[in-house]
């Protein structure tokens, strides 16, 4: 049955031979030949030849690669035990690698520093010094109020310790015309001793919210501390009735708080009239020179005054002037007067001149860093200057001004870490209490606190500065610290002055015979201020005036500087430095071996798109060829199967399997 069939089949390819012009036996003739490969060295050089495998690739690589211990991995691919055990040292080697990269990366993105000391030698700006004559005075629009708070601190302290104060005591003043402004003392709030379990006695006193629900005791140890600190706290809400401009303390001195003032060795005003002045602006004001000295007016541009509720009259000095040499000749020398007029006693138990040093435009906060200066002395202080340098973001949290602050700056000045501790304050004062502190800065819109206005202001302040001490509240993360700050050591010495010998110079009891004459008498007149003592005080000896005035010598104690420096311990050319050492160290290699294997990446990249695009392809053609198939007859071609698609069919249609869609049996990839 089989033989009717392949002769029927016969017959049928005949037929078609014929019909083509050929005979049956010639057909194998007719076939076109198959593609010869193109001579490689024709061929030409391609812009991009890829491996035909993963195995060469990976071959190629191992071979021509300047990685140590590469090579290993194919040179012994005869002795498995030898692959094997050098595959796992490449391995072990990577891993330990990119451990310490791991190590590596975590430090450097912890931003450390280092701190460099370097000492540097140059002409410096003379920094400001700020004095205040410890001398608050009493305004004249609440002074009958001030007043009423001493005779009500007196009855305090006589029911605790007995005390009897003299009747002399109160000052006179005369009576004021002006206004008074509305004022209720609050005596419920009095000095009370508070006894504890263990025995020990405290003085403080009690202060209540609104509702009086809520009452605790700001008790203290000391006794005196325990008064001035309730004393404070009356003070406070009296002052706080003042006008937003009111007179100024330090017009009750007459401008003579500063009797003298010198610089390298010549008198202030003098320097400017001689063109000294580094700025060419900055001139003395309207101060007189008479005699040897200098008197300072209130309105000294060298001066700025302001006044502070418990150091009294203060004055910065702002000089303009560099130090040329160090030593005490080359600096600022003043003499100032210390007696105390409106003193408070109860406010403040010191007596004397309250100093600070600090940069120039900076707020000088005396309770935190100022010193003081006993009466009857000459004072040396000595300056050693170091600049701390801070790098700022990532490295560290500084800013170099207002930036990154988490608020208003209430001072108008410089940004200073302590500047911005007390305006946060200030303002979660306002923002809590509804008013502001008296010794602080007010935010626009705000007024400050007295029990007359707002009677819980106690409470709520006292509450509010605990939380400060034990930063609960949120300034410390709001404030940060400057980015580049100075910083000023002294050292100081002091000596009596003027000496004993100086109270009678030898021969000047011919000009002045009258009994009494003192040391401060001839010191004013030298200074051309005559002194201020009565009749009375002149007939008899007058007990040492020595506590009326100061001397102040502050200067250079050398123009070397010590700056401190952050430094990062990895910048990003030390970090590439440690890269390549641990790099060099387990592979012995360099940067163009890294490309090489950045290379490696990209050829298996691309290799694995071409391979899956070949894949694709094969699996999409033979369906296709099969559809195509089932029309013709199957005896047309005896071919193998992969070879079909490059040979056009005599039976079937011309162009049916272009050849561009075809692809040979060879290396094509897609």
């Amino acid at each position: 049955m089989e033989a009717p069939a392949q002769e029927g089949s016969s017959f049928k390819a005949g037929a078609m031979a014929q019909a083509s012009g050929g005979s049956p036996e010639s057909h194998d003739a007719q076939l076109p030949p198959p593609p010869q490969p193109e001579d490689e060295e024709g061929q030409g050089e391609r812009l991009v030849e890829l491996h035909a495998s993963f195995r060469e690739l990976f071959t190629f690589f191992c071979t021509n690669a300047t990685v140590h211990g590469a090579i290993r991995l194919v040179c012994s691919s005869q002795n498995r035990l030898k692959t094997a055990s050098w595959g796992l040292l490449f391995l072990g080697a990577l891993g330990a690698l990119y451990w310490q990269f791991g190590l590596l990366f975590e430090q450097y993105w912890s931003y450390p520093v280092i701190m460099t000391v370097s000492v540097h030698s140059e002409r410096k700006l003379f920094p400001s010094v700020t004095l205040c004559d410890m001398d608050p005075h009493r305004p004249s629009s609440v002074r009958h109020h001030l007043q009423a708070l001493d005779r009500f601190a007196r009855e305090n302290i006589r029911s605790l310790y007995q005390f009897n104060f003299s009747e002399d005591g109160d000052v006179p003043f005369a009576d004021d015309q002006g206004p008074q402004p509305a004022f209720y003392l609050d005596r419920s709030v009095r000095l009370q001793r508070l006894s504890h379990p263990g025995g020990q006695s405290r003085v403080g006193f009690r202060l209540c919210n609104s509702t009086g629900g809520d009452c605790f005791y700001r008790a203290f140890s000391s006794g005196v501390t325990a008064a001035r600190e309730w004393y404070r706290f009356h003070y406070v809400s009296i002052l706080a009735l003042l006008p937003a401009a009111h007179e100024d303390s330090h017009q009750s001195h007459g401008g003579h708080f500063v009797f003298s003032c010198q610089f390298d060795g010549r008198d202030c005003q003098a320097r400017d009239d001689a063109g000294h002045s580094p700025s060419g602006h900055m001139q003395w004001g309207h101060g007189s020179k008479e005699g040897a000295g200098l008197s300072v007016a209130p309105g000294s541009r060298h001066f700025q005054t302001f006044h502070h509720p418990t150091y009294g009259s203060c004055y910065t000095f702002n000089g303009v002037w560099a130090a040329q040499r160090p030593g005490i000749t080359h600096g600022i020398s003043l003499v100032l007067r210390t007696e105390q007029q409106d003193h408070l006693p109860l406010l403040s138990t010191e007596a004397g001149i309250k100093v600070m040093i600090h940069e120039r435009d900076h707020t000088p906060f005396l309770e935190h860093q100022g010193f003081s200066i006993r009466p009857g002395t000459e004072t040396t202080i000595g300056i050693r200057e170091d600049e701390v340098r801070r790098l700022g973001s990532p490295y560290s949290h500084c800013t170099d001004g207002v930036e990154g602050v988490g608020g208003q700056l209430l001072y108008n000045a410089s940004y200073t870490l302590q500047a911005c501790l007390v305006s946060c304050f200030q303002q979660l004062m306002v923002e809590t209490c509804s008013c502001g502190y008296y010794f602080y800065p007010l935010p626009a819109g705000a007024q400050y606190c007295s029990y007359s206005r707002h009677p819980a202001w106690g409470h709520c302040f006292y509450r509010l500065y605990r939380d400060l001490g034990t930063h609960r509240l949120p300034c410390a993360s709001r404030c940060p610290r400057s980015c580049r700050e100075s910083s000023y050591k002294l050292s100081a010495g002091t000596s009596r002055w003027p000496s004993s010998k100086s109270a009678h110079p030898e021969g000047w009891e011919e000009q002045w015979p009258q009994r009494g004459f003192c040391v401060q008498d001839w010191i004013l007149a030298v200074l051309g201020k005559p002194g201020r003592r009565s009749s009375s005080q002149s007939k008899s000896p007058s007990p040492s005036l020595r506590s009326n005035m100061a001397k102040v010598n502050i200067f250079y104690q050398e123009l070397n500087y010590r700056t401190v420096e952050e430094t990062p311990v990895y910048s990003v050319p030390e970090l590439l430095s440690a890269m390549g050492s641990l790099w060099s160290l387990w592979f012995g290699s360099s940067v163009l071996s890294v490309l090489e294997l950045l290379e490696l990446l990209l050829d298996a990249v691309a290799l694995t798109l071409l391979l899956g695009c070949r894949r694709l392809r094969r699996t999409r053609v033979p369906d296709g060829a099969a559809t195509v198939a089932s029309h013709a007859k199957p005896e047309a071609s005896p071919l193998p199967t992969d070879c079909r698609n490059d040979v056009n069919h005599l039976g079937g249609p011309a162009g049916l399997f272009p050849h561009a869609a075809s692809g040979s049996c060879g290396r094509n990839l897609c």
